[in-house]
């Protein structure tokens, strides 16, 4: 029997995530949305429709807004999108870093133009094209690499976000990607962030929860153990449902409703949130900031 989970309330609003809809030009076994060409579990956005919500963050005091998906670059509105949130705060855009973003370059540059950064986290499962190329499909290791290379050329932020597999040794790994990086041109210094596997979507909460993060059930959940490590205490997620547009608690999240809180911001953010998801223990156990 698991042990009652504690809420953790918003320590500060750092980041609003926009999830653009999981439709994505790639169709990866492992992909935490389960996203592939045509999905629609969560809906493309639109920027009339996104503005508003946009707006309030900022008078709410968000630091940042983050784009995933999917694939962020596939979306009709997302450039118009990004040209309008980046006259409001820095934003960073998740991307496989394959055709949908070599087809854009020529827009995105033009984004350079805007009152804030923008920056790109660009998913290289493995620093070996063949072992990347098979969950991502031949060929898209180098493309990824080449998005790399003309964002860096371009003088964007760029980032690297890798998988986590069981028993390995992450100062090989991270210095295998310094590497490839040093192969490509890039600078070795590139920040790489790496993930867990979260499982697929729909997964049963009881099938993942981890005694770790259970605590009393007088009293709130730690500080220690909440202040920049759960994506819950400072971060929300907007997403699109059924021509909806919702708030849930965080990025990872949005396949369970009992962590969709509100379709306002300012409602949303004043929730608190009990992290007993299937992925809780791992975005504690990893200390994910992306």
């Amino acid at each position: 029997m698991t042990t009652a989970m504690n809420a953790v309330h918003l320590q500060q609003f750092r980041e609003l995530w926009i999830h653009t809809g999981t439709a994505c030009n790639l169709q990866c076994p492992f992909c935490l949305e389960g996203s592939r060409p045509g999905d629609t579990r969560l809906e493309r956005i639109r920027l009339n429709e996104i503005k508003p919500y946009l707006d309030q963050a900022v008078q709410l005091g968000v630091q940042r807004f983050c784009f995933t998906g999917g694939e962020p670059l596939i979306v009709k509105d997302i450039v118009k999108i990004l040209e309008y949130a980046l006259n409001l705060r820095p934003c960073m855009v998740i991307s496989n870093g394959t055709a949908p973003l070599l087809k854009r370059l020529h827009q995105l540059q033009l984004l350079k133009q805007q009152k804030h950064p923008l920056s790109f986290r660009i998913s290289i499962d493995h620093p070996d094209q063949q072992q990347h190329d098979t969950g991502r499909g031949w060929g898209n290791f180098q493309r990824a690499i080449e998005g790399l290379q003309l964002l860096h050329a371009q003088g964007f932020e760029i980032a690297i976000i890798r998988q986590i597999h069981d028993g390995e040794e992450a100062e090989i790994v991270d210095r295998n990607y310094q590497t490839l990086l040093r192969k490509a041109f890039l600078p070795e210094e590139t920040p790489i962030y790496a993930l867990p596997d979260f499982g697929r979507p729909g997964l049963s909460k009881d099938e993942s929860l981890d005694s770790s993060m259970n605590q009393t059930s007088n009293g709130p959940v730690h500080p220690e153990l909440v202040e920049g490590y759960l994506k819950c205490s400072h971060s929300r997620m907007l997403l699109k449902r059924g021509e909806q547009l919702r708030v849930y608690s965080c990025p990872f999240t949005d396949d369970d409703a009992n962590f969709d809180l509100d379709d306002s911001i300012e409602n949303a953010i004043k929730k608190e949130v009990t992290p007993n998801h299937h992925r809780c223990q791992q975005c504690m156990k990893h200390r994910i900031d992306l």
